[in-house]
């Protein structure tokens, strides 16, 4: 068994205000992604200048908040904030949901498509590479702040969290994602995109990965309490939700290549 690396959720504390790991990690997600875009810009399109890609990171962070923020209270605990609205405010001590992150992005992205005269998915694949990174850092926040642990276990690598009750090693479900959602996806993602691909393809590849590897994990990780169990007693909302991501994705491959193979 590892020792859980007890680290204090706050960084930095000044007086009355507090700033949150969790928060500090969403910035370290925007900003790497933001600094990568720069650099596939010229790629992506010689015209644009530097300040039509920061209005693009700025529709796409607020798409992740408040999507993020918004998906997590309809899908996992909409009676918790009827009960309490002022609880919606209180983002560093998380529940963000990607789904609903995700949903955000492609609504803010279809605004700026419209308005720049953009294609919808030249754009959707040219974002899709970044996503890993601001979904890793997020997941570290998630192990900082001791949430989002996993079943019980007695794997060498279990960790005991300080927020579970039972007090009883577990797997560090936020490690496996990040190592998944994080680093495995941007590697595929950076790697497939060195070469040009056919438009949707490289969206599609990114929902198709991203859903299974978040269903894959959700098997070692402790639903919500206040949801548990939907089905069968191991399906989740995040597997429910992941399934229509994993036939989207499959679909828009298959499309963008036998549109690919079209005579033009």
């Amino acid at each position: 068994m590892l020792q859980y690396p007890a680290i204090d959720p706050v960084a930095i504390a000044v007086g009355p205000l507090k700033i949150h790991w969790y928060g500090l990690m969403y910035l370290v997600g925007i900003g790497a992604a933001w600094w990568l875009a720069k650099r596939r810009l010229a790629q992506f399109d010689p015209a644009w200048t530097k300040d039509t890609l920061s209005d693009l990171v700025f529709w796409c962070a607020l798409g992740v908040i408040a999507g993020g923020r918004l998906g997590y209270v309809l899908f996992y605990d909409l009676a918790s904030y009827i009960a309490n609205p002022a609880l919606v405010l209180r983002i560093w001590e998380g529940g963000m949901s990607f789904h609903g992150g995700f949903l955000g992005v492609l609504i803010a992205v279809l605004w700026f498509a419209r308005k720049h005269k953009k294609p919808f998915w030249a754009l959707m694949d040219f974002i899709a590479p970044l996503v890993p990174i601001g979904l890793g850092a997020g997941r570290i926040g998630n192990f900082i702040n001791a949430e989002l642990w996993g079943k019980v276990s007695d794997v060498p690598w279990a960790m005991i969290f300080p927020t579970d009750p039972m007090q009883l090693p577990r797997h560090p479900s936020q490690l496996y994602q990040f190592a998944l959602e994080g680093v495995a996806l941007f590697v595929i993602l950076w790697l497939y995109t060195r070469k040009p691909r056919p438009t949707m393809a490289v969206s599609g590849l990114f929902a198709l990965c991203y859903g299974v590897f978040r269903f894959i994990v959700e098997f070692v990780r402790v639903p919500d309490a206040q949801l548990g169990y939907l089905a069968f007693d191991w399906l989740t909302m995040g597997q429910i939700l992941c399934l229509p991501m994993m036939a989207v994705g499959i679909f828009l491959m298959v499309l963008a290549y036998k549109r690919q193979e079209q005579p033009a």
